[in-house]
């Protein structure tokens, strides 16, 4: 098997994916679909004692997802001999992302100076839960640890209710795609420098930038934000609403909206009325302003007030679980998912990217390794003899 090619826009890369678990291979996700020569470089079966937490299930939909469109080469770089087969990859390499704790890639012989020593327009990501420096930089982290110091606990949940975890992998992703947007501005500026460089993004840092206006609030207001329940912050009315059948979301902020909301709701005296003047006085006055808006609102279903909402150029929306969310029509017609055949002709389904390129679109093509599976492949590409390869696998180094 050749290199797999999902698109044309990278296809001129080739990525040496050393990362685990979530936000480094979501990074590395990005850059296959888009058509980069992946190759998934883990330890053999059996040396890792943490591999059942990032490959233990590999025909599972979660590892499927994250590491589809990529090759798989086994390396135990503790071997003797292991650390010349790597830098015999980094030669043919463009970028290799890692997610280890800092000190670990140096003790590997993989740090960006060793690597860099090889191939001076190598690009290193590196992904860790603190960053490289400063006093936690040793500490290993997980999303949830990030979701707790990076303040998105204390925003999240019903007010009084205590911090709660939001309910996906908020630092992870946004750590592998900040990492992503990392890779692609150095790939751009090696185009006039001809130099590599190293990418760093940590899921603290991450985490923290997800915060976004609660955080520029406070540190420019000194707005201390807390726990909204189903409202936003500061917009009125923004949350969930009560139907006569169910509960549907509402996005009314701005005047315009507002006035519409009125007029659709046949209470134009909302609109002279002093609490419900503006935004602000809007928010001061929330619980009347929903209550008032919930009376109306249960006189008829959900799929009513959708519908005449969006009609009326008020944005409003279904509460979906995931099953429901999956059969939405408009989800179903434009692509967000896709099915494709494992090589045992078992279908597997994967979420596609949702950066929509005109004329170089990424694409899901393969699923994903299984353990090694293009081991001798790879390094019958890079110019071991069969002789060689077969004394890696006796020995152990792959």
């Amino acid at each position: 098997m050749s290199k797999i090619q999902a698109s044309t826009a990278l296809s001129n890369l080739r990525v040496l994916d050393m990362s685990r678990v979530r936000a480094g291979p979501n990074c590395v996700r990005l850059l296959a679909d888009f058509g980069a020569d992946v190759i998934r470089i883990e330890p053999p079966k059996g040396v890792d004692p943490n591999e059942g937490m990032f490959a233990g299930n590999r025909e599972g939909g979660d590892f499927q997802n994250l590491n589809r469109n990529k090759r798989a080469l086994t390396l135990n770089l503790k071997k003797p001999g292991a650390l010349e087969i790597m830098m015999r990859l980094v030669k043919t390499a463009d970028v290799v992302v890692e997610n280890w704790r800092p000190d670990i890639k140096k003790k590997l012989g993989v740090d960006y100076e060793s690597l860099a020593a090889v191939n001076p327009r190598i690009i290193l990501a590196s992904i860790s839960g603190y960053g490289q420096t400063g006093p936690y930089a040793s500490r290993p982290g997980f999303d949830q640890i990030m979701q707790g110091m990076g303040g998105l606990m204390s925003v999240t949940g019903i007010p009084g209710g205590g911090p709660v975890r939001a309910g996906l992998a908020v630092a992870d992703m946004s750590a592998g795609l900040y990492a992503g947007i990392g890779i692609l501005v150095a790939l751009h500026e090696r185009e006039r420098s001809g130099k590599g460089q190293w990418v760093q993004a940590s899921l603290l840092h991450s985490q923290i930038a997800m915060m976004d206006f609660q955080a520029a609030r406070y540190l420019n207001e000194g707005d201390i934000p807390g726990q909204a329940g189903n409202d936003h912050p500061t917009s009125s009315p923004m949350g969930l609403f009560e139907a006569s059948d169910g509960v549907f979301n509402l996005g009314a902020s701005g005047q315009g909206n507002w006035v519409k909301l009125a007029e659709l709701c046949k209470k134009p005296e909302w609109i002279s009325d002093p609490d419900f003047s503006n935004e602000k006085t809007r928010a001061i006055n929330r619980a009347r302003c929903n209550k008032l808006l919930n009376e109306v609102f249960r006189t008829n279903t959900v799929a009513y007030w959708v519908d005449a909402l969006n009609k009326a150029g008020v944005p409003a929306g279904q509460v979906y679980n995931v099953p429901e969310m999956f059969e939405d029509e408009h989800i179903k017609q434009v692509n967000i998912s896709k099915a494709v055949n494992d090589s045992a002709g078992k279908k597997k389904h994967f979420i596609t990217q949702p950066a929509i390129l005109s004329r170089t679109p990424a694409d899901v093509v393969t699923t994903a390794p299984s353990w090694g599976e293009h081991t001798d492949e790879v390094l019958s590409e890079i110019g071991y003899s069969s002789a060689e390869i077969s004394k890696f696998h006796e020995q152990g180094i792959v």
